[in-house]
């Protein structure tokens, strides 16, 4: 059964009900390639993650995995495949190492729909952690600004730091910090959250705190692609988990046949490395 199976939108999914109407994947990526130069980096993947579902990506550093997630959010350029929205395609100009989005307005929709959370937390240090939050709400979506006040309060609150409103970034520490992004990436209300590597730039006990957030954003049913080196929160909070070698998917499944039972034997090779499960 999918975590979180009693969500309404998987069970439309899963028995196709819902008057015969279908709901696209979220976000759906066919035989993607991406180079750099003469470096290819992705070598024709497929993932696909319907509303509500949570996928994590794992591998080595080099496998591909925060390159496909910045193809994702079109922060990246691929070279061939589709990358759809919503059951939308992405317009495409120009072949190969010129290929790019044709449609401005388009590019834009889809990346206010898509939060991603950095590694690096990426926020403002002239800013207050509040107004960090409402920064692109107000500026690039044009919302009220009472409005996004209100629900940046709500997002702050929801991840812990609500009492931290008024402080700069450099006067919290990078567990603070990073539930800050995650709030920010909240209060643009997106369709998906995308997450690149977000605690491997903490310390253990800072990592527990984002690790909490991202847990509870789970059981709620939020739609996420995560990409990270922490088996443990990829096995308990993931529906499905791809594993990444050399810019080819090596096994995917769900994360209790992937960690449980692997049948690739680089997979078994990498788990043997990680922390236990």
């Amino acid at each position: 059964m999918l975590r979180g199976a009693g969500n309404p939108v998987l069970l439309r999914r899963a028995t196709g009900t819902d008057n015969n109407v279908t709901t696209p994947p979220v976000i759906e990526i066919r035989n993607l390639h991406k180079s750099y130069g003469d470096l290819e980096v992705l070598k024709g993947v497929d993932i696909r993650a319907e509303a509500g579902q949570v996928i994590s990506l794992i591998g080595s550093s080099g496998s591909g995995k925060s390159t496909l997630l910045r193809c994702c959010n079109l922060l990246e350029d691929s070279q061939q495949g589709e990358v759809i929205f919503n059951g939308e395609p992405v317009s495409w100009k120009g072949e190969g190492l010129h290929r790019r989005p044709a449609d401005t307005k388009q590019l834009l929709r889809i990346r206010t729909n898509l939060s991603m959370v950095f590694q690096q937390f990426n926020l403002w240090s002239h800013m207050t952690i509040l107004q960090n939050v409402m920064e692109a709400p107000v500026t690039v979506l044009g919302r009220d600004k009472a409005e996004v006040e209100a629900s940046a309060r709500k997002y702050l609150d929801k991840v812990g730091i609500g009492d931290k409103c008024d402080a700069y970034p450099a006067q919290l520490s990078g567990g603070q910090q990073q539930r800050t992004a995650i709030a920010r990436g909240l209060c643009m209300e997106p369709k998906a959250l995308l997450f690149d590597e977000p605690t491997s730039a903490l310390d253990p006990e800072l990592e527990q705190e984002v690790v909490r957030v991202i847990k509870g954003l789970a059981q709620e049913g939020r739609t996420m692609i995560i990409v990270t080196h922490d088996m443990r929160m990829a096995h308990d909070v993931s529906d499905h988990v791809v594993f990444l070698h050399k810019g080819r998917i090596e096994e995917e499944g769900a994360p209790a046949q992937l960690f449980g039972s692997p049948k690739s034997e680089r997979l078994q090779q990498f788990l043997s490395h990680s922390a236990p499960v």
